[in-house]
């Protein structure tokens, strides 16, 4: 192949020129506008599956620990234990945690809950939720002896809201008698955008002991890690530092299952749309055949006038090529800008048809989210640029093997 200011103007006036052959310029257009759209399509969709990604790590991590320690007679000295846990180097936070499942019930509504205890003091350490709460409401919390803040999925299903009084029903443990009731009153209700919407109601860490089995005592000690992929290892080494009695849990667990699907998702989708660039790729085939086919009688011309095969074969690689470069870029372009405002026009969507289309007793949040991951973006855009050249290699070989006098025969 031979590149030279002949090749480069004869290559990009097939490709771009809109005075020449309309065929060529159709041609060249439909190819364009399919690795648009594959291009766009994949690096909307990956932004998807990252935006899904992030939320769970940020969100619901963010709320439910990364790992836990638990006792099964629960643990009385919790404030000396978190100190010792908070001085290993891979540990960001240890906080003292109650949690226990009941029933909550108001008026005719009753619904499933877990409840999860925590000291009001450690409420930075919970980012998502100190967000979503109130200052007033995490002082209320910790003043008020029946005080309890809610999922906005979890109120929804009751039809509680602020203020209102309600009746907390924990079943007792193995072996023993009556239930507990509770009567509490709902300070606040958070609304993180997540399945734990649904289910979630928080209480003071003292209160919440009360009402277990082990008045005083935490159920655990909730960990938040450095890495999130080392917690399960590290919290089974520390459960092995530590007197019998302990044992472990951590977000594999808890939301491994969910982290496996989002990623198994990004994988097979992104396999698919990746054949779709490949299918739009590949289309520059037929199309540089089309090429050639119409323009045979000017190959034969510039074999003629002197062009080598080299030349020739220049020209059709850098007409695939410049079909690549303006394809991948404008689809980069667009995939980037529909990744960057996905979010808030799904929401105008939904405002506009009064419809949500992702729900959180589905779904692991209730919005579309969406995170640009500049690799991805570059891994995309490399390898449809590849593509087209690889592609536009049969073309243009077919090109050098126009002989001038049968071209010309009929000209």
């Amino acid at each position: 192949m031979k590149l030279n200011s002949l090749t480069l103007l004869i290559g990009r006036r097939y490709a771009l020129s809109q005075r020449h052959s309309q065929l060529v310029s159709f041609i060249s257009s439909v190819s364009i506008v399919g690795l648009v759209v594959g291009v766009a399509l994949l690096i909307l969709v990956l932004s998807i599956m990252n935006g899904f990604d992030r939320e769970l790590r940020e969100r619901i991590l963010g709320i439910m620990p990364h790992a836990a320690l638990y006792h099964r007679d629960g643990i009385v000295e919790y404030e000396s234990l978190a100190d010792r846990l908070r001085a290993h180097p891979d540990v960001d936070t240890a906080i003292p945690f109650v949690q226990m499942e009941g029933l909550l019930s108001f008026r005719r509504e009753v619904a499933p809950t877990r409840i999860y205890g925590i000291p009001t003091a450690e409420r930075e350490s919970l980012a998502v939720l100190a967000d979503s709460v109130p200052e007033a409401a995490w002082e209320s919390l910790a003043q008020h002896p029946r005080g309890v803040m809610l999922g906005a999925g979890l109120a929804r299903k009751l039809s509680v809201g602020e203020g209102e009084k309600l009746t907390l029903v924990v079943p007792p443990g193995a072996g023993e008698g009556a239930p507990t009731i509770e009567a509490l009153e709902v300070l606040a209700v958070f609304d993180t955008g997540t399945e734990l919407d649904n289910n979630l109601a928080l209480m003071a860490l003292a209160r919440a002991s009360d009402l277990t089995r082990a008045p005083g005592a935490a159920s655990g000690i909730r960990l938040q890690v450095n890495d999130l992929f080392i917690a399960p290892d590290l919290v089974r080494q520390l459960a092995r530092e530590l007197p019998g009695g302990f044992y472990t849990s951590d977000w594999t667990r808890t939301h491994g299952n969910l982290y496996q699907a989002i990623h198994m998702s990004k994988q097979m989708v992104g396999l698919l749309l990746f054949l779709i660039i490949a299918i739009a790729a590949f289309n520059l085939v037929s199309t540089l055949i089309m090429v050639v086919v119409d323009k045979q009688g000017d190959i034969a011309i510039l074999r003629t006038l002197g062009a080598s095969s080299g030349e020739i074969l220049g020209i059709f690689m850098v007409q695939g090529g410049v079909i690549g470069i303006v394809g991948t870029a404008l689809g980069t372009l667009a995939g980037i800008g529909m990744s960057l405002w996905v979010t808030e026009f799904v929401q105008w969507l939904e405002q506009l048809l009064n419809f949500q289309f992702l729900h959180s007793d589905v779904y692991p949040i209730s919005y579309l989210p969406s995170a640009i991951h500049w690799p991805d973006v570059a891994q995309v855009s490399v390898t449809a640029l590849v593509l087209s050249l690889v592609a536009s290699l049969y073309p243009a070989w077919r090109a050098t093997r126009v002989q001038p006098a049968e071209a010309l025969r009929f000209e």
